[in-house]
């Protein structure tokens, strides 16, 4: 009998599926200027069940996302679960009630049936919208199979008082967390875990006879005992307070100290710095995880803690990883979560301590992001903080250029490249260049008028490589510091990479915004700029990059950089990655993101395989091994005595396992195109969830017993793929028929339509 009712069940599901493949699917996940939650109100930030159509009668300090734009621009997922299904035409509608959301009466804008593939970053036709109004859209498409889907649900959206065009952003919000375990190390102390580190507040609700007092200890860092680590060292973070209690049982808040470096506006404004203020309702948070309680027992032991963890939006379940590799494992939910927990400014920073945006670390943030959920704004916000208000160090200018295309790479809309455009040619610092084709800060340009221009408010910029540039050299490295002893020339290499890829972005940027003319001559531009970085700076003899033109002294940034940005010769390419293996992890936390790049990049999988997934003291893996659940500053307390444990510049395999290892990156914007070329290195299986601003991606290989791999991938409808396949030789199958394609070095490389396809 139960053998007959699965079988039946069986049937039943494979007919509703059926079904459904046959039925064209409405659009879902639709996105208004990048924001796809624009109906969820926050009451002080905290999620609100109020709609928004009722905020004007809503009691209580709402907060919503707000629209900065009068033409937005809408995405959304075509729905289909047909194979190879491209989108052929869109129809939307826009209206300022739910009723006139029809095509005869939308009176904002009724796009009719226009034929097109794009499914990101569509402009708003019709009228302009008003301020602080709200608006509702739907959409509809058709696609190549002839099929026209049902109309999306509707989406609500509020636009903002002003609409200037700058990037709409989610408010701050509040979750609220239970501890994870509890240990009583004396009668009248009781410890709390969290299980993991966070930033935000705490609430106690305790039970006391009469007046009383306990002391609240919070902190990072456990001590041997099972207690908070009350001396835990550098910008690992520790405070004890004492909390009046009131008779009977009572639940409160615990007013936290403000630090005057990153909450104080005067202090900011006398060290010319430029911290994230949160906004009032999010008042004084904290990063820590373990809790203590001191007093009488009686109190002590009814007290129950609670965190309230600030954060930006985020969806925990946007992304999967698993693997054969259980250390890959952990280091990428590390990674994952680190986005979580670091997002509590609402722009990308540098860790709690100062709570500043600096352009490397928000590189890093940025991809891992990305990566790890379908969120787009918070990137874009921290680009147009960082255009006008740069950092000093030289390289970190140049990198501006990188974040710009990161985002137009990934969310399909190239508003920001437009809009700053100006912005960006500044800052390439081709000011800086001199006769030999090469720029300098140290040639006598580096002036305050220079400075003006790419809005950094100091007098000069200063060339950094790396950070820290001192500190124990241990037994992993050769010099001191993270810099591996760079010679700080004044034509300094690594500086002219971070040139050159600039330069190279801003004529793919003239490009895309329809600035042909800038597009050429930048090109050539970057073209003669390698040509010069490796006339000059290439040492034959060696085969490998010197650090400048008067040394003789290459450091692994002065080979590594040049490969992440496809600098070196196919000639050169062996003798300069051989030389990079060399050095081993002799870069920070930061510079191991284009280190792990250009060794995928140059098809070094092992290799790069062996430092994600290192144990050794500079690893991923050492920061859960000393007590972090958060990526920290630097690889180790050692390396940075004054490092803090939050800080997201150190959790690079969250893109790079998704990027490098899994191989999957855009090849057009939004995802219109996609590279999926796996590199497993010594990785049996593993397989991946990659959320994109077209739907989600879905990869899996495994190595059969004859060592040949196995792909399986899911391509979302409305994208294409182009997959390289490991070649030996064999013939290549896909969905167990003969593949189409070329071979290229060791790849077969095919183009593969949407849905779920099996290689082998």
């Amino acid at each position: 009998m139960e053998k007959r009712l699965f079988q039946a069940t069986a049937i039943l599901s494979l007919f509703i599926y059926s079904t459904s493949i046959l039925q064209a699917q409405c659009p879902t996940g639709l996105m208004t200027d990048l924001i796809e939650h624009t109906e969820q109100l926050f009451n002080d930030g905290y999620v609100s069940s109020a709609a928004l159509t009722t905020l004007d009668k809503a009691k209580g300090h709402y907060q919503v996302a707000l629209i900065r734009s009068s033409r937005p621009r809408f995405s959304w997922i075509v729905g289909s679960n047909r194979p190879n299904t491209l989108q052929t035409a869109y129809h939307i509608l826009v209206a300022t009630s739910p009723d006139k959301l029809r095509p005869e009466t939308a009176d904002i804008w009724d796009s009719q049936k226009i034929e097109s593939r794009h499914s990101t970053s569509i402009t708003m036709g019709g009228k302009e919208l008003s301020p602080s109004t709200i608006y509702y859209w739907k959409v509809k498409t058709w696609d190549n199979h002839g099929y026209e889907s049902p109309w999306s649900a509707t989406k609500s959206f509020m636009t903002a008082g002003k609409t200037d065009g700058t990037a709409s952003y989610y408010p701050l919000q509040f979750t609220d967390e239970r501890p994870a375990n509890t240990n009583n190390p004396a009668s009248h102390i009781r410890c709390f875990d969290f299980g993991r580190d966070a930033i935000g507040q705490l609430r106690l609700t305790a039970m006391s006879e009469h007046a009383d007092t306990i002391i609240v200890r919070i902190g990072e860092v456990c001590s041997a005992n099972g207690r908070v680590e009350q001396n835990p060292g550098g910008s690992r973070r520790y405070a004890e307070y004492k909390l009046a209690l009131m008779p009977g049982l009572h639940t409160y808040d615990l007013k936290m100290k403000p630090d005057a470096r990153n909450s104080d506006p005067a202090t900011a404004a006398r060290n010319r710095l430029y911290p994230i203020f949160l906004p009032d309702y999010a008042g004084v948070v904290f990063p820590f995880r373990y809790v203590e309680t001191e007093g009488k027992s009686e109190i002590v032991s009814t007290v129950e803690p609670e965190r309230r963890m600030l954060h930006y939006s985020f969806n925990d379940a946007a992304a999967r990883f698993n693997s054969s590799d259980t250390v890959l494992n952990k280091i990428w939910e590390l990674c994952r979560y680190s986005m979580k927990a670091t997002s509590f400014c609402g722009i990308y920073v540098d860790g709690d301590r100062e709570r500043i945006a600096y352009e490397a670390d928000a590189i890093i943030n940025q991809l891992s992001h990305y990566c790890v959920d379908r969120e787009f704004s918070m990137a874009r916000r921290t680009i147009e903080h960082l255009i006008f208000h740069p950092t000093w160090p030289t390289e970190w200018c140049l990198q501006t250029l990188i974040l710009a295309w990161n985002d137009y790479m990934y969310s399909g809309d190239k508003r920001l490249l437009e809009r700053y455009y100006s912005d960006m040619k500044a800052k390439t610092l081709l000011a800086l260049r001199e006769s030999n084709g090469l720029i300098s800060t140290k040639t006598g340009k580096n002036t305050p008028e220079l400075c003006q221009t790419i809005h950094y408010n100091g007098n000069a910029l200063k060339d950094i490589v790396d950070w820290p540039q001192s500190g124990f050299v241990g037994d992993e490295k050769e010099y001191g510091g993270e810099a591996d002893g760079v010679k700080m020339d004044t034509f300094n290499a690594t500086v002219n990479a971070f040139h050159y890829q600039a330069v190279k972005l801003l004529g793919q940027i003239a490009q895309v915004i329809g600035k042909d003319a800038d597009a050429r001559h930048y090109a050539d531009e970057a073209a003669y700029i390698r040509k010069q970085f490796n006339r000059l700076l290439f040492d034959k003899k060696n085969g490998r990059y010197r650090d400048g033109l008067s040394t003789d002294h290459s450091a692994l940034h002065s080979n590594m950089f040049p490969l992440a940005f496809g600098m070196v010769d196919t000639r050169n390419m062996k003798s300069v990655t051989d030389y990079i293996k060399s050095r081993r992890m002799a870069c920070s936390v930061y510079g191991a993101q284009f280190l792990l790049d250009g060794l995928y990049d140059a098809g070094e999988a092992d290799y790069a395989h062996s430092l994600l997934a290192s144990t050794a003291q500079r690893s991923w893996y050492n920061m859960l091994r000393a007590g972090s659940t958060i990526t920290m500053e630097a690889w180790d307390n050692i390396y940075k005595p004054n490092q803090d444990w939050n800080h997201a510049w150190g959790a690079a395999p969250g893109n790079l396992i998704a990027r490098g290892l899994m191989g999957i990156t855009p090849i057009e914007p939004g995802f219109e195109r996609i590279r999926i070329k796996p590199q497993p290195g010594k990785v049996k299986h593993a397989g991946l969830l990659l959320p994109t601003v077209r739907g989600n991606i879905l990869t899996e290989f495994r190595h059969s017993s004859d060592g040949n791999m196995v792909l399986s991938i899911d391509i979302p409808a409305n994208c294409i793929a182009e997959v390289w396949f490991p070649y030996k030789d064999k013939q290549v199958l896909i969905d167990e028929t003969k593949a189409k394609g070329k071979k290229e070095n060791g790849w077969f490389i095919m183009e593969i339509g949407s849905g779920k396809h099996t290689i082998r």
